[in-house]
């Protein structure tokens, strides 16, 4: 018994040295947990989907899921066998004048609009986690990193999980962000990075930003969850509607399919561009994470002339083929007659094209 008493103890103490650590980030406390407690979307000691929302759906169990994860035997194509292929572009070199979309792989972003420049969830890191030695980055996919990235007016996060807010890219690029747009709570991690208070713009969903050159962005639902620790939720997770002067653009963050896609389109659409994360999916988490025909529903439910994919090829955080995601959703995309743009890791989107076109670089 002392044996054991004398383990649990040494766990214990283990977890916290471990998640006292930089990249784990900083809880909310103080001024900030008071607005969160105050906030009517939480409730029961942590934030809340619209709709229930389990971990796991019906039929599945969490045990089956973690053996499954890391015992079952893993497709042959769960990463790539070569090398992804990919375009650096200089994102320093653009002229402020053009209005581009470039994917900077998983998750990342950088788009450029009516002047302003917007970095979406940068992990520019060669890995998603607080760990260099887990799930690390497939090969060509992480040709950015934090010194590639230029002054930017606005740095946007979705959510506070490893693979959407990295430590060491927010870190390095504190410097030149002008803004960072982050969801309640969020600001903790960055003011311990760093960050100073006046730079966070921290709200939550319904909340109406503006911002430069007469554009403003609102914070929109989305059905996920957050957290860097054991502790789930103490952060809220957030989808956007981007506007400016010429461009409406729904920036979709991590989400499982549920009504706040038509809600979202019927109050702020058509929208010319969707960036929809698929990818990472697995029947068995479904409502945390959508499926291929999710993705194709909820672009049409959000009205969306033009949809972008992200959340894949960069990180194995499902079981599925590297490449899968991107077969699914051109596959079902092109029999709704959507216009789903596939640009490579760093090629260039003319947000002012209507018909940018892009090849099946994922079937070489």
């Amino acid at each position: 018994m002392i044996y054991l008493i004398i383990t649990i103890v040494g766990l214990i103490i283990l977890y916290f040295i471990i998640t006292g650590q930089q990249a784990f980030g900083a809880e909310p406390k103080g001024a900030r947990l008071q607005r969160i407690q105050q906030s009517g979307l939480y409730k029961d000691k942590q934030f809340q989907n619209l709709s229930p929302t389990p971990s796991i759906a019906e039929g599945y169990s969490m045990p089956k899921v973690m053996y499954d994860f890391f015992f079952a035997k893993k497709n042959p194509l769960l990463k790539p066998l070569n090398s992804i292929p990919s375009v650096h572009t200089n994102l320093k070199s653009l002229s402020r004048n053009v209005d581009v979309f470039i994917w900077l792989g998983h998750s990342s972003y950088y788009i450029q609009a009516d002047g302003i420049s917007f970095l979406i969830d940068p992990v520019l890191s060669s890995y998603g986690s607080p760990f260099k030695f887990f799930n690390k980055a497939f090969q060509g996919s992480d040709i950015f990193t934090p010194e590639d990235v230029p002054n930017l007016d606005y740095l946007v996060i979705t959510h506070d999980h490893f693979d959407h807010l990295d430590y060491p890219t927010v870190k390095a690029i504190r410097d030149r962000v002008g803004k960072v747009i982050l969801p309640l709570g969020v600001g903790a991690h960055l003011e311990r990075w760093g960050y100073t208070a006046d730079q966070l713009i921290e709200e939550e969903w319904g909340a109406s930003i503006d911002l430069k050159n007469n554009s403003k962005i609102t914070y929109t639902p989305a059905r996920h969850f957050s957290g860097r620790k054991i502790k789930r939720n103490n952060t809220l997770w957030t989808s956007y509607v981007l506007e400016t002067p010429t461009k409406k653009i729904f920036l979709g963050g991590d989400s499982g399919y549920d009504t706040h896609f038509k809600m979202i389109g019927d109050t702020y659409g058509p929208f010319d561009y969707a960036i929809i994360e698929n990818g990472q999916y697995n029947e068995a988490w479904k409502y945390i994470h959508a499926l291929p025909e999710d993705v194709i529903q909820a672009s049409i439910d959000v009205n969306a002339r033009n949809i972008i994919p992200v959340h894949s090829a960069k990180f194995a955080l499902a079981l599925h083929a590297w490449n899968e995601p991107l077969k699914k959703v051109t596959e079902l995309g092109r029999g709704k007659n959507l216009d789903i743009l596939t640009p490579m890791i760093g090629e260039i989107v003319d947000l002012n094209k209507s018909d940018n076109r892009f090849t099946t670089w994922w079937e070489d």
